[in-house]
């Protein structure tokens, strides 16, 4: 059995995520503490493997640094720490033997859709995203917009020339920018987690859209992480790493 430890645990993510790992067969849920509980204490009572983490972009660093002293490998969905800081963290993480998985989504869907979208980015080199969550998400694009734009600029041989991807217009009308690529954000009542991106070439257009319509879609993403997280040391940014690994 693995042990697991649900931190966020109130939260909407962090309830779900509760129930999935009680009804999965291999893994016992050992603790759950709130995100204003005193997370390092609550670890000592609850010992263990693993540290499932939906909270807040302020808090994560200071949970996650907390987990790594303790020497339990952490599966993060709270998105917004900065990249380098993200590094630090995962080299220190290494040094103490256990992994961070710190994943913008956890929708197997989505990870298709990055996977898709590389794909298609050595064909069409103009690309914009559009991505729609709820109105009480924090972070604006969201995580897993940054990281589509990135892994799309990392497929692609060069930018188009005449490309003009900067903000434009007061407040920046072309949107936040990411390794090149316009991302555009909306914060609706009514949504939950929607992404499209865009691809253009002359005469011819390819989307890919991916939809979120219950938060249920993320927990088989959640209790794969869980299983697989021990295989790693360091920091894990996308749940993709897992995805050749079987269910």
């Amino acid at each position: 059995m693995i042990r697991a430890h649900v931190h966020g645990a109130q939260g909407r993510m962090g309830s779900a995520a509760c129930a999935a790992i009680e009804a999965a067969p291999d893994i016992e849920l050992c603790g759950r503490s709130g995100r204003h509980d005193d997370l390092a204490q609550a670890l000592r009572r609850s010992r263990p493997d693993v540290l499932v983490e939906f909270t807040v972009p302020d808090a994560v660093e200071r949970h996650l640094t907390v987990a790594i002293d303790a020497e339990v490998h952490v599966v993060s969905g709270t998105t917004g720490l900065p990249v380098e800081l993200a590094a630090r963290l995962g080299e220190r993480a290494a040094q103490r033997g256990v992994a961070i998985l710190l994943a913008p989504n956890f929708a197997i869907g989505v990870l298709l859709m990055q996977r898709f979208a590389r794909q298609a980015a050595a064909w069409f080199s103009d690309v914009e995203i559009v991505e729609r969550h709820h109105e009480r998400k924090l972070d604006a694009p969201s995580g897993t917009a940054r990281s589509t734009a990135r892994q799309i600029a990392a497929s692609l041989r060069a930018l188009p020339p005449r490309r003009r991807a900067e903000p434009t217009g007061e407040g920046g009308g072309r949107g936040f920018v990411e390794a090149g690529v316009p991302i555009h954000a909306l914060r609706l009542p009514g949504s939950l987690a929607h992404q499209e991106v865009i691809f253009g070439s002359p005469g011819e257009t390819l989307t890919i859209r991916h939809d979120t319509l219950d938060r249920g879609a993320f927990m088989p993403g959640v209790l794969h992480a869980v299983r697989r997280i021990h295989t790693r040391r360091g920091l894990v940014d996308s749940l993709e790493v897992f995805l050749e690994d079987p269910p």
